[in-house]
Order: C-alpha cells, then sequence, then structure tokens
C-alpha cells in the first residue's frame, strides 16, 4: 500500500472524529498517539500504530481490527457459513447468503458482515439494499465489499 502522507491529528480534528464515531469513541483512548495516512485506498487513522479506523465517504468507520475490539452492535449483516469462503476472498455479499440483516440498514449504509456461528467479522461495505430486503431477496446484489480479511488494509503494518 502506498503511504502518500502521514501526519498527527490535530486536536479540534480529533474531537470531530471521536464525536462522529459514537459508540466506538473507545478505540481512541486519552494520551494515545493518533495519525492519519492518506492512501491510495480509503484513508485510515493509526491509533497506537495499528490501523483501527478508516475514513468512508468522509466519516471514520472502524476498520475489521477496530470492529474485533468490540462487537459491532448496530449496522451487522449475518452471512451464511457457505459464504465465509467468498467473503475472504473480497466478494460482495449475495442476498441468498444473508441470514440476518439489521432492520435500521438502509441502501448507502457502511456496513459489517459477520459469519452466522461465531459472529466474527469477516468485511465491511456499502449496503447495496436496506436491511429488510437483504433478508427477504433471494437474488442480487446486497453489499458491495470495501474491506475483508486478508486484504491490503487488513495486511497493514508500519515498516
Amino acid at each position: 500500500m502506498k503511504i502518500k502522507k502521514r501526519y498527527y491529528l490535530k486536536k479540534r480534528k480529533l474531537k470531530e472524529i471521536k464525536a462522529n464515531l459514537g459508540h466506538y469513541s473507545f478505540l481512541i483512548p486519552p494520551k494515545s498517539k493518533v495519525e492519519i495516512l492518506e492512501t491510495e485506498l480509503p484513508d485510515l487513522i493509526l491509533i497506537d500504530d495499528e490501523p483501527l479506523l478508516m475514513i468512508l465517504n468522509g466519516e471514520p468507520f472502524p476498520t475489521l481490527k477496530g470492529a474485533l475490539k468490540r462487537p459491532m452492535e448496530d449496522h451487522v449483516v449475518v452471512v451464511d457459513m457457505g459464504a465465509v469462503k467468498f467473503m475472504a476472498n473480497g466478494a460482495d455479499v449475495m442476498s441468498p447468503g444473508v441470514v440476518k440483516a439489521d432492520i435500521n440498514i438502509a441502501e448507502g449504509d457502511t456496513v459489517i458482515i459477520v459469519d452466522e456461528n461465531h459472529h466474527k467479522p469477516l468485511a465491511m461495505g456499502i449496503a447495496m439494499i436496506s436491511g429488510e430486503e437483504m433478508v427477504k431477496n433471494n437474488k442480487g446484489k446486497a453489499v458491495k465489499t470495501l474491506h475483508y480479511i486478508g486484504d491490503k488494509i487488513w495486511n497493514f503494518e508500519i515498516g
């Protein structure tokens, strides 16, 4: 992954990001070292050198590593175990593989995809349809995958 720019966040910007994170603001503990990395992928926010957040559509959102620190409670899409191997390769989520979805999910929302057995985060993406439609539909794309286990963001390490 090519890093275009790396810098510390100013206090005002940090406060703004924490406010936008809601119940994930705990990912930025007091006195932590917070930097932003501008990359060709979504920009990453490093907390003590760990990529725990990323900027999607101008908003901060936990990366999968951030989501592993605390289970997500909303905007969750649960897929059956048959979908897991496809998710590990970055495939989009198809409606037939959706077992359950948060009914508050609207088209265009950022969501996290978890497996039905262990509820471990597999990927993050943008909802193509509402959570209700994801469960009801028998065909078609439900979520466009943006970040998944094993991709460049997941494997990112400070050199």
